[in-house]
């Protein structure tokens, strides 16, 4: 019996299968389609939700990749409910799937209870789908992330979903690209007696400062959900 250390090792194929299947663990513990998943989400267009002392603003950068397209048409923030907000990074087909379920979800409750329906129960019902992707043969998982925000009985509240179906609630929170330079510019000048508008200000001026001369109104979107009205509303530009 030969004693090369080389035989040992896995083959190449071997070390593919891994990379290849959703249900199976690499030997260091990693389920690498999942990770996969979660680099998507960083290379999609960025997205920010702040809790304001009046209410929620979200705010996605449209990242229009040419100047033929109708800016218009680029949606990237997402009515769920009349309390209740999305911003997605990544996949936005995916994303498309997972607000069409929870904006199905949101008119069954109010049809059945007659009151609308909680921020977490929808949160819990995405990343619930998300989850199953996981261990799912035939499945692959959904590479998007979403933030979801609302007002519950004058009370703002923000979540964030991942593709491994995970789930934190945040005070302010980024996805996508800019993530890394944003989240510094979060952790340094968020407030939690920042108002809505405030928090439009320090989100579109964030996400400025992160695209430097890339930047452009016209690919940035706004949308707040007030303690006021509790109605979701997308502000247009001026």
């Amino acid at each position: 019996m030969s004693n090369n250390p080389i035989k040992a090792m896995p083959n190449p194929e071997q070390r593919m299968g891994y990379d290849r299947s959703i249900t199976m663990f690499s030997p260091d513990g990693r389920l690498l389609q999942v990770e996969y998943a979660k680099k998507t989400v960083r290379q999609g267009s960025t997205a920010i939700g702040i809790v304001c002392k009046d209410g929620v603003v979200l705010v996605a950068d449209k990242r229009i990749a040419s100047k033929l397209i109708v800016a218009e048409s680029v949606e990237k923030l997402f009515k769920v409910d009349d309390h209740i907000g999305a911003a997605a990074s990544g996949i936005i087909s995916d994303a498309r799937v997972l607000v069409e379920r929870i904006q199905v979800r949101s008119q069954q409750h109010k049809l059945t209870y007659d009151t609308p329906i909680d921020i977490i129960t929808l949160v819990k019902e995405v990343c619930d789908l998300c989850q199953i992707t996981t261990q799912s043969a035939g499945l692959r998982p959904f590479g998007v992330s979403l933030l979801l925000g609302g007002v519950e009985e004058d009370n703002p509240r923000l979540f964030l979903t991942d593709p491994t179906g995970i789930y934190f609630e945040y005070k302010a929170a980024v996805i996508g690209e800019a993530e890394p330079e944003i989240e510094k510019i979060l952790q340094k000048k968020y407030r939690p007696n920042l108002s809505i508008e405030e928090g439009t200000k320090l989100a579109v001026d964030a996400l400025a400062e992160a695209l430097g001369k890339d930047f452009g109104l016209e690919r940035v979107e706004v949308a707040v959900i007030s303690t006021r009205d509790r109605q979701f509303k997308k502000v247009k530009r001026q």
